[in-house]
């Protein structure tokens, strides 16, 4: 089989994989008193032997070749019909054929094997030296349900290696762009960081109040930029790898951290009114740094989407099952058909030019929350809109 073409390779591997084959050859023989069995891949120039049961010492093997032009496969190859001979030296058409003078057999049956997409793929074929009763509907349409058969199977096998070819140029975009937003995010961190720490240094070198203003501005849009860098690479952990993972500390001092969270937004936006209401005294067990992004951008949030001059409710309790932080603001409500999507990635509500974003931070305090074992929901209304993180305590 070395010099065959490789598709010719492929086809025989294809039918090799096919566990029902050998079984329908033995069939074939057994029920008919035949003593050779084969499928044949037939092209426009080659005949070979897929698989074979030679119980007469016809002399082929999987991968055998015969002369095409020798063959009645040839002819079959072109009308696609049924041939079946009970009896060469009786039969008027086939008596003379150089076909059976040449291989020197009595009795034949081959059926065309017909793909899905209509493509002649070969036969499903018998020959024996002594005649056989063929010609009847039994046998013939045993052989045609064969012939179906193989070629369901190799259709079937034809999509499983395209459907694999997909999958593995998937999985090979998903690698690159993993690695490729995981670098971008790294790269975009070093100039950032210069950025907030040159405005921090610019916060104590000049005390002018315009210079103030433009300082304030640095440090927030440094702010929200890193944030954005987050969320991006958390989205392409949650979506292209394991999702979002967490380090859990127990009895975690989660004041501290809604606290620190409420001081960095603070410092940002100063004028902001944040009224707080915390009552964690039973311990919880969550990640820390984790349930800081969650707050952050739920806090964020409600600073973006409410007036200037409201007041901002943050509300949290523990008990011995449960822990639940609720972030309230009022502002417009939340349109219903926004309401079924906000947790979706690049889902956003209504926004004004001052609050483009890459609508990520919901779905990824939704995916915090689902890694906790807990969910994130959200109730609106033209009074206010509510955000409640609910997780178990242990």
């Amino acid at each position: 089989m070395q010099n065959l073409p490789e598709n010719i390779l492929a086809d025989i591997e294809s039918i090799g994989k096919i566990p029902a084959v050998s079984h329908i050859l033995e069939i074939v023989c057994r029920s008919t008193g035949m003593g050779f069995a084969a499928v044949a891949r037939v092209t426009s120039d080659q005949w070979i032997t897929c698989a074979v049961l030679d119980k007469i010492n016809f002399g082929l093997l999987p991968g055998s070749e015969l002369n095409l032009e020798t063959t009645i496969c040839n002819e079959i190859r072109e009308h696609h019909k049924v041939v079946v001979i009970d009896h060469v030296a009786e039969d008027e058409e086939f008596a003379n054929h150089h076909t059976p003078l040449l291989y020197g057999f009595q009795s034949y049956i081959s059926v065309p094997i017909i793909l899905k997409n209509g493509e002649f793929f070969g036969t499903l074929c018998a020959i024996d030296p002594s005649p056989a009763n063929l010609k009847n509907t039994s046998v013939v349409g045993m052989f045609k349900m064969f012939a179906d058969l193989i070629a369901f199977h190799l259709d079937a096998l034809q999509q499983i290696a395209i459907s694999e070819q997909t999958l593995q140029k998937e999985r090979e975009t998903a690698d690159f762009r993993e690695q490729f937003i995981a670098i971008l995010g790294h790269d975009l961190r070093n100039p950032l960081n210069a950025v907030s720490s040159s405005a921090q240094l610019l916060a104590r070198l000049s005390h002018e109040n315009r210079a103030q203003r433009l300082i304030t501005i640095i440090k927030d849009s440094s702010f929200r930029m890193n944030g954005l860098i987050e969320n991006m690479l958390d989205f392409a952990s949650g979506r292209l790898g394991d999702g979002i993972s967490i380090t859990r500390t127990p009895n975690e001092d989660l004041e501290q951290v809604l606290i620190q969270v409420i001081e960095e937004m603070q410092a940002i936006s100063p004028t902001r009114k944040i009224k707080i209401d915390f009552n964690t005294v039973h311990p919880v067990s969550v990640d820390g740094k984790r349930i800081a992004q969650l707050f952050s951008n739920l806090l964020g949030n409600a600073i973006t989407y409410s007036p200037a001059d409201a007041t901002i409710e943050i509300t949290a309790s523990s008990t011995e099952d449960e822990f639940n932080l609720c972030v309230a603001n009022p502002g417009k409500a939340i349109p219903p058909a926004a309401m079924e999507r906000l947790f979706q990635p690049f889902s956003r509500g209504e926004v004004e030019p001052s609050q483009k974003g890459l609508g990520l931070g919901l779905y990824i305090a939704s995916e915090i929350a689902k890694a906790h074992g807990g969910g994130l929901t959200v109730s609106s209304n033209v009074e206010k809109t509510c955000f409640t993180l609910s997780i178990p305590s242990k």
